[in-house]
């Protein structure tokens, strides 16, 4: 019984990302990249340091080799060697020219116009992440978000005044800001391991000083003294409203007003003659 099953499509995003890790080559190392060879590489463990930069093969002889070696002309650890130069590396074919973007398909499109920038920002958002630790720790101040819209911003061909720029002076950025203004991030997220390590370090320190046994018989007496002498305004103004209820009011001019002592009207007058 022949059993119809539906192939998957593929995907997309899949193949891009195969075709960039094929076209960019892994970096490595001047000494790594030093010999081209297709017979055998050069191992300081097993090689003289004169086979350093040399493609060489082994050649099997039936005579004793050592006989006709010159030592003023040929090292000794050549003897059964043959050398020959590396040959120039082809240069890279030129990539194909780019369909125009108003007329290309979707896949054309991103093939041409956005991978070829989103995935090498994709790929220096990682280099950054591992070290910013995001792959070691649970919670960190890398946004990776952020990272990549600089990254895009400050790389855009077509302008060149951008690289020294950050992330907060991005106009769009600072105008979304203003009317959505971020939280700011906590402390343990903020501070290095140097600076979190110092604080608890004097926290600690705090800490064994205040258990002290006469640091604690201080601090007690500091507290009662607090107490007993937190309210002493208060304690003042109940004082002085008891004794003279009209303290806080003005003083009448006695000049001016009558005073009346008895139910009798006294007139202060003024002790200079007055015209």
């Amino acid at each position: 019984m022949s059993v119809i099953t539906r192939v998957p499509e593929k995907n997309l995003w899949e193949e891009i990302c195969k075709e960039f890790a094929s076209r960019s080559a892994p970096v490595r190392s001047d000494d790594e990249m030093s010999v081209k060879t297709e017979y055998q590489d050069f191992d300081p463990a097993k090689h003289n340091p004169v086979f350093y930069g040399k493609m060489h093969e082994r050649v099997e002889a039936d005579e004793d080799v050592m006989k006709e070696l010159d030592a003023a002309t040929s090292h000794p650890s050549c003897a059964g060697y043959t050398f020959t130069d590396k040959p120039p590396e082809t240069p890279p074919s030129p990539p194909p020219t780019p369909p125009h973007k108003d007329v290309c398909t979707p896949r054309e499109y991103l093939e041409h116009y956005v991978f070829p920038w989103l995935l090498p920002a994709l790929e220096d958002m990682l280099r950054q992440a591992k070290k910013e630790k995001c792959l070691e720790r649970k919670r960190t101040a890398f946004n990776a978000l952020d990272y990549i819209t600089e990254h895009l911003y400050k790389n855009n061909p077509k302008f060149d005044d951008r690289k020294e720029i950050t992330f907060e002076k991005i106009p769009f950025v600072a105008k979304h800001w203003e009317t959505h203004p971020r939280p700011p991030l906590p402390l343990s997220l903020i501070w290095t391991e140097e600076e979190a390590a110092l604080v608890i370090q004097s926290q600690w320190r705090g800490y064994l000083v205040r258990k002290d046994g006469e640091v604690q018989e201080l601090r007690q007496w500091q507290r009662e003294w607090r107490e007993e002498n937190g309210n002493i305004s208060t304690k003042v103004s109940e004082f002085w409203d008891k004794r003279m209820p009209d303290w806080d009011r003005p003083t009448p001019n006695a000049s001016e007003d009558q005073l009346k002592v008895d139910n009798k009207e006294i007139r202060v007058e003024s002790p200079t003659k007055q015209s």
